[in-house]
């Protein structure tokens, strides 16, 4: 009997993610670190500080003091995810592997080409609410903010992204190989980590760019719909018409002045309308989020990034993608809980109960009423899930630890001849190895 151990360590950034994962069998340790960053409005510290603790643990680990990674995973450009990685501490750690979706690849001419509308969109939006002479005392307005906050959130990231590609002269001790994934050679996308039986399942970014624009779900599988408070609610004026052609006066003299007065606050103020833009940026951005499964002798950790309601049919459109999920032991839940980074399907449906939660969330005042939406975390409670929160640090079970309000951890144990009930691994389809990271992390390889 082989037996292994998994350990998911949540970082309390406040609204953002920071996740290291350990996973150890015999004399071999893997360790992952998923996402740095932070939103500015809901820090729960500095990020400095939690690169440093994070820097401070890796050196703690390892046998001779060298802070080792054997893979950093950026799930995408948003600052709450990637903000982290602009600090020069970075510089001492070793880092095997860097994982980021396919679109930061600059020899690929889709991922260029979709990378560059996004960048070039938030640039313009900026330029918009710096430059417009319309807008005026608009720029005092909640709205004005929240399209600010949101165009920066999407930006760049410029030096946090130097960094993981190695531009620049920002860089990591060593200089890891870089994978942009999905690849489009589906076997590489099954990739062997840490010893014998362990897997990563690369599920996602879809690369069809119809799916990357699904972001709002129907009505039934949200966690109801947004709010009238939502900031994001502004957008849905940007999706689609209220009405038919056939229900629209185009001759607003016929038009009773009930009518008018109705029609004139309708009408979006421009901050409304920059609002509109930036949201729907900043939740496209969300759909390019890596989507991976970490399988270890049947056991699975289900990371999706900021994955949205089109990311999300992407996944549970292919089965064996849905078989990965089932029975998952872990969900780190995606974009801190809103109404459409999780669905009701997964939860309801696919999910079986029993599985641990981590909720990322640090509360930010403006979405204190919408984010994490109440609805979801009922249907966890209902389902059994135990919900581990950052904000809410607390030992739910013997398997979880609190370290102050620093970081909470859950810790699995997995042996060969007991994988939990559900999908099994298809033997016939092979992980393709990953680069050589043996000892990457302070241990001998097995």
């Amino acid at each position: 009997m082989t037996a292994a151990s998994v350990t998911v360590r949540m970082y309390n950034v406040g609204f953002g993610d920071s996740f290291v994962v350990t996973l150890t069998q015999d004399d071999r340790v893997w360790r992952m670190l998923v996402d740095c960053g932070v939103h500015w409005q809901g820090q729960a510290r500095p990020i400095a500080e939690t690169v440093q603790a994070i820097i401070a643990d890796l050196k703690a680990a390892s046998p001779d003091g060298v802070p080792r990674l054997d893979v950093v995973a950026a799930t995408h450009h948003h600052a709450d995810h990637i903000a982290g990685f602009a600090r020069d501490e970075w510089e001492q750690v070793e880092v095997s592997q860097v994982w980021l979706p396919f679109v930061e690849d600059g020899s690929d001419p889709t991922a260029v080409a979709l990378r560059t509308r996004q960048e070039l969109t938030a640039h313009r939006l900026l330029g918009l609410m710096s430059n417009h002479p319309a807008l005026g005392a608009s720029r005092g307005t909640a709205s004005f903010k929240a399209a600010q906050e949101f165009a920066v959130n999407s930006s760049r990231n410029a030096e946090a992204a130097d960094r993981l590609l190695g531009r620049r002269g920002r860089r990591f001790a060593t200089v890891p190989t870089i994978r942009f994934l999905p690849s489009l050679t589906p076997a590489e996308n099954r990739i062997s980590v840490g010893g014998r039986g362990a897997t990563v399942h690369v599920l996602g970014p879809s690369r069809d760019p119809a799916e990357l624009k699904l972001m709002d779900p129907p009505a039934n599988v949200a966690w109801l719909r947004l709010d009238a408070g939502d900031p994001e609610a502004s957008d849905l004026a940007a999706v689609e018409p209220l009405f038919d052609d056939d229900y629209i006066v185009a001759d607003p003299r016929r038009l009773s002045p009930d009518l008018k007065r109705a029609r004139g606050s309708l009408r979006f103020t421009l901050d409304e309308q920059l609002l509109a833009a930036s949201s729907l940026l900043e939740r496209a951005v969300n759909n390019t989020s890596l989507f991976f499964v970490l399988e270890v002798f049947g056991t699975r950790f289900v990371f999706p990034g900021d994955a949205q309601h089109g990311a999300w049919q992407h996944v549970l459109g292919d089965p064996q993608g849905r078989k990965l999920l089932a029975g998952a032991a872990f969900y780190k839940v995606g974009h801190h809980g809103s109404h459409n980074a999780t669905p009701k399907q997964f939860v309801e449906e696919i999910w079986r109960n029993g599985g641990y939660a981590m909720l990322p969330y640090g509360l930010v005042e403006r979405w204190k009423k919408t984010i994490p939406k109440p609805e979801l975390l009922a249907a966890l409670s209902a389902h059994e899930h135990p919900l581990v929160r950052a904000d809410q640090p607390e030992a739910v079970t013997p398997q979880v630890t609190v370290h102050e309000d620093l970081w909470t951890e859950i810790s699995f144990e997995v042996e060969e001849d007991r994988p939990p009930p559900g999908f099994v691994s298809d033997a016939d389809a092979p992980a393709v190895p990953a680069a050589d990271t043996a000892g990457a992390t302070g241990a001998s390889p097995s």
